[in-house]
């Protein structure tokens, strides 16, 4: 069975930091660009960050630029959000995505627009609060 779990979410006071991850059953992350996606209540889900093969392909949405920082480690099959300097505005349950079972190449940017994504986690939910 193809399955995304997060975990990595919680409560923190404005300014904390926490680190999201997300690893996979059923298939190997490590040969898909990966999304990270939030939804606050009452809003859309928007894309975070996402991540192609290599790192250095990262796209960030402008409101967490400087803040958070996807990597990928492809020993622990796991993609991770570390997110720092947090705001109320961070709240909302963090998704990771993939697009499997797309055979062309995704942009990240594109990715972080929802394309080609048919895949997602359960989510864990993030609170900024003080």
């Amino acid at each position: 069975q193809v399955q995304l779990v997060e975990s990595g979410g919680g409560s923190v006071q404005p300014g904390g930091s926490l680190r999201l991850a997300c690893t996979s059953s059923g298939f190997s992350l490590n040969y898909y660009s990966i999304g990270w996606f939030r939804q606050a209540p009452g809003k859309e889900r928007e894309g975070v960050s996402c991540v192609g093969l290599q790192v250095n392909s990262a796209y960030y949405v402008d409101s967490v630029k400087g803040r958070f920082t996807i990597s990928r480690d492809n020993a622990k099959n796991s993609v991770y959000l570390q997110m720092t300097d947090l705001k109320h505005e961070d709240t909302g349950i963090y998704f990771c995505a993939a697009p499997i079972g797309e055979r062309e190449i995704i942009f990240t940017q594109d990715l972080c627009n929802m394309k080609g994504v048919d895949t997602w986690g359960q989510g864990t939910q993030v609170t900024v609060s003080s």
